[in-house]
């Protein structure tokens, strides 16, 4: 008997033993990167810090002795201020993963970093389609949504509605260019036509030189390629130059809940936009919401949240199954199989990164139609995953077999 519990014994060291030599320092680390301060952090910031602890605490431990902790900075939207975080995670923080990222240009900074490392880059919050197109990486995954899927299904909508002539108000960096590019694709390919558009700063106070440029194009589509504290800035000042009350409609391509609740549906009404996620589309979305709005002052998550949520909780799903926090070694496990999520229902994670899974085209309610607080957005159509995104063999991706 001695000898069985000896044995015993001596397997359940060797096995934890090994499980902390794959693990490195027997923490998976993760660290939560964005805008916490100004015009992403009610998008994404302190709330994406409350979603990563919430993966955390719901799965669980990944293995015997191995703790799972998240860390988080602000990288202010500087890709230098990002990349020197990033550099000290990665030499002297022991971070397995980054997640979160609103800020493509950062992000894009920083796939470069984490490219050749063992650590793992959790784009949720990325919105440029490069990352998974020409710059993809074997350490990312591009998780909630990209230019490419906002894009696409906003402008077939719009266009289908009369708006064939665009002009764009696009914020002067990486992401603005992204998704004025994906989206005049998209207005081509279903027959309109961009008659001109001007960049503006992030986060600038003031569109009025911006908006009389756009009035004056005579387009019937003022399209918003911007994003958060822009948005809401250049969707309440077009309010007051009169431009939709002159015929001009506005198409904000990248729109979060938090935008919504700033401007008031009383601005917002009507605004059509695509979006990955809504805490009303079924009862999973809606309990997994109301535990992260008791934590967030009752503020409802945008989908920025709900993926940095769930990309989490894929990606400690994949270190468990791999017993290792290498990231190329934990991508590669994500990519093996169909992932079934509670807030995106089914996901798939293609050679290239993207995760896939169905995107949402809504309208913003109007006063009266909504029921109380939050309730703000009206289902227009559901876009299956093998329309949402990119094909596969369209994004210039290295990691894609010909």
């Amino acid at each position: 008997m001695r000898l069985c519990i000896t044995i015993v014994i001596i397997a359940a060291l060797l096995s934890t033993s090994y499980a902390q030599a794959q693990i490195s320092d027997g923490v998976v680390r993760i660290g939560v990167l964005n805008d916490q301060s100004s015009l992403y952090a009610d998008a994404a910031g302190p709330g994406s810090v409350i979603a990563a602890q919430m993966a955390v605490e719901d799965f669980g431990p990944v293995g015997p002795g191995i703790k799972v902790e998240v860390v988080s900075a602000d990288h202010q939207n500087k890709p230098d201020i990002g990349s020197g975080i990033v550099r000290r995670w990665l030499d002297v923080g022991g971070v397995d993963a980054i997640v979160d990222l609103p800020n493509s240009g950062v992000a894009l900074a920083i796939n470069e970093i984490v490219r050749g490392t063992k650590q793992a880059l959790l784009a949720s919050s990325t919105a440029s389609s490069d990352l998974t197109g020409k710059v993809c990486s074997p350490n990312t995954v591009q998780w909630t949504f990209d230019t490419w899927s906002i894009a696409n299904a906003t402008v077939k909508s719009v266009v289908e509605r009369g708006g064939s002539s665009w002009f764009f108000l696009t914020a002067d960096y990486a992401f603005g260019y992204a998704l004025e590019r994906d989206a005049a694709a998209a207005i081509a390919a279903n027959g309109g036509k961009v008659v001109g558009s001007v960049h503006h700063p992030i986060a600038t106070s003031d569109f009025s030189s911006f908006l009389l440029q756009a009035q004056a194009s005579n387009a019937k589509v003022v399209g918003l390629a911007n994003a958060g504290g822009d948005t809401i800035t250049a969707i309440k000042q077009a309010a007051e130059f009169g431009i939709p009350q002159g015929g001009q409609s506005l198409a904000a391509l990248l729109v979060f809940i938090s935008d919504i609740n700033s401007i008031g549906l009383q601005t917002a009404q009507g605004l059509l936009f695509t979006a990955a996620f809504y805490w009303e589309l079924n009862d999973g979305t809606r309990e997994w919401s109301r535990r992260f709005a008791a934590h967030n002052n009752g503020k409802m998550p945008t989908m920025n949240h709900a993926g940095v949520y769930s990309s989490i909780l894929a990606y400690l799903a994949a270190v468990e199954a791999t017993n290792s926090d290498d990231g190329p070694v934990v991508v590669a496990k994500m990519k093996e199989g169909p992932i079934q999520d509670k807030l995106f229902g089914r996901v798939v994670v293609r050679a290239d990164g993207r995760a896939t899974h169905a995107m949402y085209l809504f309208r913003a309610k109007k006063p009266e139609e909504s029921k109380g607080a939050w309730d703000y957005y009206r289902l227009i159509n559901t876009i299956p995953a093998d329309q949402a995104f990119r094909p596969l063999d369209q994004g210039g991706c290295a990691l894609v077999q010909k």
